[in-house]
């Protein structure tokens, strides 16, 4: 079995339902596509996920000798983190609450 190379990113100011939309299109995927996708993906959490890759690939190369062209993503999870609980104002006096989630991701590369 091959070995995994990991990178963590916590408390990541984006909420897990939105994060899981742009791992989702680059689990899987050899680290020079997932890339290019990335650089390609509107959404805002796509430079997140694009710098937790670039990591991952430094935590590599560091480790080991490593062909970075050989990496692939075999896991990327997006977990919920804390959530912040605020108010916001409304009418008659009321006040509803905010939940401003964050998440917890983590990637790991493994060289087929």
């Amino acid at each position: 079995m091959s070995e995994q190379y990991k990178a963590v990113l916590r408390n990541v100011r984006i909420a897990p339902r939105k994060v899981r939309l742009v791992a989702d299109l680059v689990r899987g995927k050899q680290v020079q596509e997932a890339l290019d996708l990335l650089k390609l993906t509107t959404k805002r959490s796509a430079p997140v996920v694009a710098g937790l890759l670039t990591s991952a690939i430094a935590n590599a190369t560091s480790k080991a000798t490593v062909d970075v062209d050989r990496l692939v993503i075999s896991e990327l999870m997006v977990d919920g983190g804390a959530v912040l609980k605020r108010f916001i104002p409304r009418a008659q006096g009321r006040a509803t609450p905010v939940r401003k989630r964050t998440s917890h991701i983590t990637m790991k590369l493994k060289e087929i």
